[in-house]
């Protein structure tokens, strides 16, 4: 087939996606520009799949065979780095296990320029321990002045000086927090994009992290600190619909206590979690 992209003009440079599928579409209205007489018959048959098939790809409705990966390189006159790119950005797309999913989403971003690389290594990096979102909400109402040891005592199980230091650091390049002329660190107002499957694994992460610390607070905190209370019951589809819904109104709610309560004196952990314990549809 040759280089068909001197043929046929440029292609999406491929290291601006996370998603596979994105790119592709992006690929046919590249060419489709180029040329209105491009379609997806033409696209499905350079890189042997069916057109119909290759529509709902693009859609996201399906996934991409492995096979069709060279055949995509090939056709993109992608070599080398770009090439391995496009192979681990298709397996991370059509993968289900979090932990194939965040093996190929690093490996993605080792591929990618260095610039590219910082954003999503940063906001990976996030949630992958509990305490960073610890640390970002004790500096909203806590002085923190650069003693890392006196800020990992404070936290509930303590943490090393050096992982407190690694999230200051981490936070100030997300933006998150600004070091002052003077040395104190004031909290900003960023917030991280959502949307990308990566995160949808980190934050599966960082929420299995909160549930264990759930469990260990049963032993590490007195009773009269922590409230940890469980209920089952029988409820149908209705019930559940207006059960999340509730839980969404409560944590919304949450986010937004009455200032006038009196000064943050500690940071909280809220967990809630609804899920079966009998098959559905048991009944």
């Amino acid at each position: 087939m040759g280089r068909e992209r001197m043929l046929s003009g440029p292609v999406p440079n491929v290291f601006d996606y996370l998603n596979y599928q994105a790119f592709l579409k992006d690929l046919y209205e590249v060419r489709k520009a180029r040329s209105p007489y491009f379609s997806y018959r033409y696209l499905g048959k350079r890189l042997s799949v069916d057109p119909g098939y290759l529509v709902k790809i693009i859609q996201g409705k399906l996934q991409i065979p492995v096979k069709s990966i060279d055949r995509i390189n090939q056709y993109c006159g992608f070599h080398g780095r770009e090439a391995e790119y496009l192979r681990e950005m298709v397996i991370y797309g059509r993968a289900k296990r979090i932990k194939d999913i965040k093996v190929h989403f690093e490996n993605m971003i080792r591929l990618r320029d260095k610039e590219l690389r910082k954003v999503e290594i940063s906001q990976y990096s996030f949630f992958r321990k509990w305490y960073h979102s610890a640390i970002h909400c004790l500096l909203m109402f806590h002085e923190f002045d650069g003693d890392f040891k006196s800020l990992a005592a404070k936290l509930s199980p303590r943490i090393s000086a050096e992982e407190a230091e690694e999230s200051i650091r981490l936070l100030i390049e997300l933006k998150f927090l600004r070091k002052t002329q003077a040395g104190k660190y004031l909290v900003t107002d960023n917030r991280l994009s959502t949307g990308e499957k990566w995160q949808s694994a980190a934050i599966r992460n960082y929420q299995e992290e909160c549930l264990k610390l759930a469990g260990e607070s049963l032993n590490r905190h007195e009773k009269d600190i922590r409230d940890i209370s469980t209920v089952t019951i029988p409820m149908s589809d209705k019930d559940f619909e207006e059960v999340k819904d509730r839980i969404k109104e409560l944590r919304q709610s949450l986010l937004h206590l009455d200032p006038e309560n009196g000064k943050p004196m500690s940071v909280y952990q809220v967990n809630i979690q609804l899920f079966p314990l009998t098959q559905i549809g048991v009944a």
